[in-house]
This record gives C-alpha cells, structure tokens and sequence, in this order.
C-alpha cells in the first residue's frame, strides 16, 4: 500500500481512521470526503500528489469522518453533523501535526472547507471544492437522501460493481470499467477484504429532517471566508448539487477563484481522471509558490 493507516482521537473520544501518504517538504494536502463517503475516494489524487505530481513530494491525508471506513461510528446519529465532524478533523490535524495545507474537499468535505476557514484561517492555504458551493441545489440533495435510504449491501465485487453501475451511470457516462470497478471498492471494501457497507446507515437520519421541498437556505457568508484563500473550484459537467449559475457567482465574488469542468461526471467527480488530478496538481504548485513570493 502507498499509505499508512493510522488512528487518532475524537474529542469525545471516538477513534478516527486516515489515510497518511508520503513525506515531503512540499506543502502538505489535506482531503475530506463527501457524505457517505471515506479516505480511500481519493487514493489516486494522493498517490500522485505524495509523488511529486505537483512538482515535489509532499504529505497527504486523507479523513474518515466518525460513521464512515474505518473510524467508529457513532453511538448518537445526532453527532453526525457538520460541527461535530469539524472538531474532528480539527483534533486529527493538531495530533498529525498538520498547521498548514491545501484541502481538497469534495461535496461535504468542501462546506468543511469553508468552516475551516472560518474557525482557523491560517489552517488553510489553499482550497479544493468539488462540486460544492455555498447554493446546493434541491434535486441533488434529494437524490442523495434517497439512496442512502436504499443502498444495498453488496457481498461481493461483482455484485459491488453492478450496484454503482445502477446508481450511477446515467449522470457518469464517461467511466471505464476500471474507474467503475475502483469507485465500487471505495464505496464497499472493508479493511479485511470483504464487501458491504462502509458508512453508518444512521448517517440519513439528519437529512430526514430537512424540508427539500424547498430551497436550502444559501451559505455565502460561509463562502465569504475563503475571500483571501487561493480557490479552485471544480464543477461535474452533469451535476444536479452544483449548478452553473452559482460556479460563476463563486468565481465573480472570489479574485482568486479559478474554475475547472470535468466532462462526462455527474455529482460529484472522483478525481480519478489524469485531467482532473493535473488540475488540482497544477494548483497546489500554484499555492505553494505564491506563498513563498509571499514569505
């Protein structure tokens, strides 16, 4: 393996899992999931980033929130919540010794992003969003909700292929076989090789008490905290969480907002397309070297 697993604690004692890959004197990367999702989504981004794809090596960690791969779950579903978890990934960067980095946040992983910014500024250096933005769209959200009140438990991978080919390949019709058979193994591996579900299925009780019949109340002020923050923000060609109108509004409000689409994805990209990985590579190098004209 090309990363380290390791174990730290939650605030309240709960152990979080991550994925720790390479060392380096480049600027370290920090990734962050989305909802249902874990460390291992973002495998091929980190592999290259810790081997010098942005023109040096450099450490990378990727999170399991509380309730998803290999961290604990969480006796009170009611902790699985945007405060609750950025604790978490606060406490887990303190331990790792991680003061300053680039996070790629994806989904979810990108409104912690955001309220990271808030709550420690210095933290951040650089900022990743994919496929999220302060106005989420109803539709997507929706979707979402349904399947991880549907999501079946696949006991094999075959059958954990066929089940991300049902869900997704309307909205990813750009996926090889391979990019299927991956996505299918992040979502329902488990550390001692067998299939099934990799997150909390309490993890929908939240969402059941929104009202998606209406619009999700926006979050630019939270947006607003990236002001002085270098900003890529990454939008799914076929996204029904991100809509065009509100890409362009992030990067008309930011200075330093570059935007990029991937083609052929739906909600949200995987990242695992050798375009998507040099973009986000091409920043990173980006950030780190205004930081130095910068220091």
């Amino acid at each position: 393996m090309s990363f380290v697993s390791r174990f730290f604690s939650a605030p309240d004692g709960l152990k979080l899992h991550v994925r720790d890959y390479g060392a380096g004197s480049g600027l370290p990367v920090v990734c962050l999931p989305g909802l249902s999702r874990n460390a291992a989504d973002f495998d091929p981004l980190a592999e290259a980033l810790a081997g010098g794809a942005a023109g040096q090596r450099r450490r990378v960690v990727a999170i399991d929130y509380r309730g998803r791969g290999r961290s604990d779950f969480d006796p009170d579903w009611r902790d699985y919540k945007i405060p609750v978890e950025n604790a978490d990934i606060d406490a887990v960067l303190t331990a790792a010794e991680m003061h300053a980095a680039v996070f790629v946040g994806t989904s979810r992983g990108g409104l912690h992003v955001m309220t990271l910014a808030v709550r420690r500024p210095a933290l951040v250096r650089g900022a990743v969003l994919n496929d999220i933005g302060p106005v989420i769209e109803p539709q997507g959200f929706t979707r979402i909700r349904h399947y991880l009140r549907h999501m079946a438990t696949p006991g094999s991978l075959p059958d954990a292929i066929d089940c991300v080919k049902k869900i997704m390949s309307a909205q990813f019709p750009a996926l090889s076989e391979a990019d299927f058979e991956r996505h299918a193994r992040a979502t329902f591996e488990k550390a001692d090789g067998s299939f099934g579900l990799t997150f909390d299925p309490k993890l929908v009780k939240p969402l059941d008490k929104l009202n998606l019949e209406e619009p999700l109340p926006p979050a630019w002020p939270l947006f607003d905290a990236l002001a002085e923050i270098p900003l890529l923000a990454i939008r799914a060609e076929n996204s029904d969480v991100l809509a065009p109108a509100t890409l362009a509004e992030m990067a008309r409000r930011h200075k330093r907002c570059a935007t990029y689409v991937v083609a052929g994805q739906g909600h949200a990209p995987l990242l695992y397309d050798k375009a998507s990985i040099g973009k986000i590579a091409e920043f990173v190098a980006d950030v780190e070297a205004q930081a130095k004209v910068a220091a």
